[in-house]
């Protein structure tokens, strides 16, 4: 772990397992109450020296940081394959774009304005830093999501201690590693533990706000937790996020981007494709298209020769997403599964399609997080777009067809965070990112969610 600028190991360990062999990787620490309590007590004394520093050499400070994530960006991404399972070709592309968010967000700026009152009254508006930020990220997309957090929050000026998901902390711990000697001791502290630790976190007295992609399940717990402090909060939880197929769409066009909407990283994306509405016109000619690309990409391990899709990330995840196509099964309803052998050992399963369940079946209802989507039939649009807003979540949602105007037409009624046309996931760093209704609270990217680090200070000349 990496605290008041030194790297220090815990009494006690966990194990990461590799979730394509099912065998130990390494040994991460689980770190103390104790050492929890020096992270944030050096973040608090690191605090006031980085907040002074002037924004430009805090920007040159990411631009330092993204240029060591390259130069290592080998061993990153073999050790991210490794521990999350993901093809190695996407650990790269994860290693290479958390770089380019670190140079991105040291673009950014939050200048001061000045307003002038009727009576002449001069405002400053200025947006200060909070403080020491809880940084808790998730084991999907491990590198990415804790730069996404930790990269605004050191620009802002705050300090940081990150703890990573203990199902892949190894690759953020090594990065916490290669950037000490790029920041000074206590700006950035890098933590691993168990499921102890995170409520420890969340309600410490220390730290002034807490920034956490997971479940929405467990962001009602850090909300609970963080109140106690009235800690600020940037909340990236849950979606069981729709895509509309509108009937002039292209299969031949669109069939492989939307396949990789939901597919990709084995589904285990936020934002991914979960539930398919999908016009009668060409319903049957998209599920073959799709089940072929599902034939054409079973899953292997991520260090394999041409691996697409990898293993789900855990064993916990892997059950809840079998039980989920189980029920399925159980209840009479179609899967539509390669055929082939996959791996004996390892977290498995092949990218399934449910074709045209019940719109109350548990595999529509919840968002399964992993291989599994259903496609489902509509002869009305209005039909569709009630039933994709029929949900708790709001965080992502797409359409797709030839004519864009009618496509924006319909994504301006869809309640999401980010609807995108003739595409999935496709996040940018120029754009803020965040959920409708339980899908969080704040946004993160961008100046709006660099802002989401600060507090907002008026300064008031009189006239």
């Amino acid at each position: 772990m990496s605290i008041d600028g030194t790297l220090v190991g815990s009494a006690q360990e966990f194990a990461v397992i590799n979730p394509a062999t099912e065998e130990t990787v390494a040994r991460a620490p689980d770190a103390s109450e104790a050492q929890l309590d020096e992270a944030v007590n050096a973040a608090r004394s690191a605090f006031p020296a980085w907040r002074e520093m002037a924004w430009s050499d805090r920007a040159n400070a990411l631009r330092a940081m993204a240029e060591r994530v390259l130069a290592h960006q080998d061993v990153l991404s073999d050790l991210l394959t490794q521990e999350q399972g993901k093809p190695l070709r996407d650990a790269r592309g994860e290693i290479i774009r958390s770089a380019e968010w670190l140079n991105e967000t040291a673009s950014l700026s939050a200048t001061e304005e000045q307003r002038i009152s009727a009576a002449g009254r001069i405002h400053q508006v200025r947006h200060v830093p909070l403080g020491v930020i809880g940084a808790i990220s998730p084991w999907n997309f491990p590198v990415s999501l804790a730069i996404w957090k930790i990269a605004p929050a050191l620009l802002t000026g705050n300090t940081v201690v990150l703890k990573p998901s203990p199902y892949t902390p190894l690759t953020v711990l090594k990065i916490g590693e290669l950037f000490l000697d790029l920041l000074p001791p206590g700006v950035l502290n890098v933590i691993t533990g168990g499921d102890a630790l995170g409520p420890l976190l969340t309600q410490h007295p220390g730290v002034d706000k807490i920034a956490f992609t997971g479940s929405t399940a467990t962001g009602r717990a850090v909300m609970r937790s963080a109140s106690a402090t009235l800690k600020r909060l940037t909340l990236e939880l849950g979606g069981n996020d729709p895509a509309i197929v509108l009937p002039d769409a292209d299969v031949d066009v669109i069939a492989s981007k939307l396949f990789w909407a939901a597919f990709r990283n084995a589904g285990q994306v936020c934002v991914a494709s979960k539930r398919i509405y999908v016009h009668e016109a060409i319903y049957d000619q998209l599920i073959q298209a799709l089940s072929k690309l599902a034939q054409e990409n079973l899953p292997k391990p991520g260090h394999a020769e041409n691996a697409t899709i990898g293993p789900v990330q855990n064993k916990a995840q892997f059950e809840r997403v079998r039980t989920l196509i189980e029920s399925v099964r159980t209840a009479g309803g179609r899967l539509i599964e390669p055929a082939g052998v996959l791996p004996q050992t390892g977290y498995f399963i092949a990218p399934t399609l449910v074709d045209n369940p019940p719109e109350d079946w548990p595999i529509v209802q919840e968002e399964p997080f992993g291989p599994v989507v259903p496609l489902l039939r509509y002869s009305d649009i209005d039909d569709a777009i009630t039933r994709a807003n029929a949900s708790p979540y709001g965080l992502g949602a797409s359409v797709w067809g030839t004519d864009t105007d009618a496509a924006t037409e319909v994504a301006a009624r869809l309640e999401a965070g980010t609807v995108w046309i003739n595409s999935g996931a496709a996040i940018d760093p120029v754009a803020p990112f965040g959920g409708h209704k339980q899908s969080g609270l704040g946004v993160e990217n961008a100046r709006e969610g660099l802002l989401e680090y600060t507090n907002i200070q008026v300064i008031a000349h009189s006239a």
